[in-house]
């Protein structure tokens, strides 16, 4: 499956050296993420805070759409494994709407009330500086190989990348201001 028209033919080993950064720039978003997700959840366990949970929650949901590009490059012809890859990072999508619309209402209904948490203003700060470089990286090198579902990845990390300015911008405001609602 090609994102734009025929992919240019590719010379075999371009094309596994393609296929080697799809799965080491995947290898590194899930790790990140697992972590990301161990931070968020438990900075905001201790600072009851919604935001940091489904941020948590959110990385989750992040790992599963870089598994499914990750199971498709671990096979011997990955191109096989697009079109179900691309259902999974789609799914993940809807994962991801979800989220975004219960953290939205937590903040609008005020149904949320945190405390102070430097080590969430930290999280996001750093994955603010990390999803977008690896989003890029993910993005180019999916466009070259012709990759459907790893320039969708991409888009998913990419998203990430708002939704830590987001929980950045929540949490100073909380922080410096008491906005619990932001």
């Amino acid at each position: 499956m090609l994102t734009s028209g025929p992919a240019p033919a590719l010379d075999p080993v371009r094309k596994l050296i393609l296929q080697r950064r799809i799965r080491l720039v995947v290898a590194v978003t899930i790790t990140y993420n697992v972590i990301e997700a161990v931070i968020a959840l438990t900075a905001g366990t201790v600072a009851s805070s919604a935001a940091l949970i489904g941020f948590g929650l959110d990385s989750i949901v992040e790992v599963l759409s870089a598994a499914a590009i990750a199971w498709q490059f671990a096979a011997p012809d990955p191109e096989k494994r697009e079109k179900v890859a691309l259902r999974v990072v789609a799914y993940s999508f809807f994962g991801l709407a979800a989220y975004v619309i219960v953290d939205a209402c937590l903040s609008l209904f005020g149904l949320r009330e945190a405390e102070h948490s430097p080590v969430g203003i930290a999280l996001a700060a750093v994955s603010l500086a990390v999803m977008p470089v690896l989003s890029w990286f993910e993005r180019r090198t999916g466009r070259e190989l012709g990759s459907a579902s790893a320039v969708a990845d991409s888009k998913q990390t990419l998203i990430c990348s708002y939704l830590s300015a987001a929980l950045l911008a929540g949490l100073l405001l909380n922080s410096l201001l008491g906005w619990a609602w932001a």
